[in-house]
């Protein structure tokens, strides 16, 4: 295919890539140096001055756990809205797929972007919850329910993030050239191969926002998190619990080393996004 071998030479620019790599090592570099600090000042400190090394990286392994389980799950909802969030864009984007309540359907994907995080919670508790048919048929498969598990707190972070990956994709896919998509049928090739090849190439910049704002948004989720999946330390405990928690029992050093990774992770990811813009 003619577009397709012309889009396959097509290389990201240097300034992209280093900027990505930037960002990358930056990221490693700021995490790096936050738990040296962390247990700079556990080993340190004027009230516990006698913490032994082992200590010290014991707490220093307590502090990173919420962090790595938001990683983990904001990593899984990534690759599930993805996914879901390009199906549906594309499904809700073609001329043939047309219907009465195709409003309605994209005003409810978008829905979670407006809702409070509580109400999501809430919503997502009625449907999951044991009371509900479907979380009764996951409990008799699987021998327990979703609630206050890993499982419940990837579902909330994809249904927060999924309307940032589909709106996403949708401007992606709506602002390919369309006669690039006809010469590419004229040259033989069918849906598939096109939206393959021409229509998701094209969209790659869209696409990409997407994947870092949706990531950000799961890593971020608290409301929902919280009233779903629950705060089980090393089970279902984020970094939004663990700082709401820390804050709560006033262990205001924790929480605020807690805040300046989110706030660094924030940053980065934003600051990638606006590349690719």
């Amino acid at each position: 295919m003619k577009f397709a071998n012309r889009l396959k030479k097509k290389q990201v620019s240097n300034d992209e890539r280093t900027a990505c790599n930037t960002a990358v090592l930056s990221s490693f570099s700021l995490l790096f140096s936050l738990h040296v600090f962390l247990f700079i000042l556990i080993r340190y400190n004027k009230v516990h001055n006698t913490f032994s090394l082992l200590e010290g990286f014991k707490m220093a392994n307590n502090f990173w756990t919420p962090v790595i389980l938001s990683l983990q799950i904001a990593s899984i909802a990534l690759v599930i809205v993805f996914i879901s969030g390009i199906i549906a864009a594309r499904l809700l984007t073609l001329k043939a797929f047309k219907f009465k309540g195709k409003v309605v359907l994209e005003t409810i994907l978008l829905l979670p972007l407006v809702l409070p995080p509580t109400v999501v919670g809430f919503l997502l508790i009625i449907f999951f919850g044991i009371k509900s048919p479907i979380g009764q048929a996951i409990e008799k498969i699987t021998g327990q329910s979703i609630m206050f598990t890993a499982t419940a707190a990837v579902i909330a972070s994809s249904v927060v993030a999924f309307p940032l990956m589909y709106q996403s994709a949708k401007t992606g896919f709506i602002s390919v050239d369309k006669d690039a998509e006809d010469a590419a049928r004229i040259d033989g090739a069918g849906e598939w191969k096109t939206f393959l090849y021409i229509t998701l190439p094209l969209s790659g910049r869209a696409l990409v926002a997407g994947i870092i704002l949706s990531f950000a948004r799961a890593l971020g989720e608290f409301g929902a998190t919280l009233m779903f999946a629950g705060n089980l330390p090393e089970k279902t405990q984020t970094i939004p619990t663990a700082i709401y928690i820390a804050f709560e029992s006033g262990n205001m050093l924790t929480a605020w080393l807690w805040v300046a990774v989110m706030i660094s992770f924030s940053f980065i990811m934003l600051l990638a996004a606006n590349k690719f813009k």
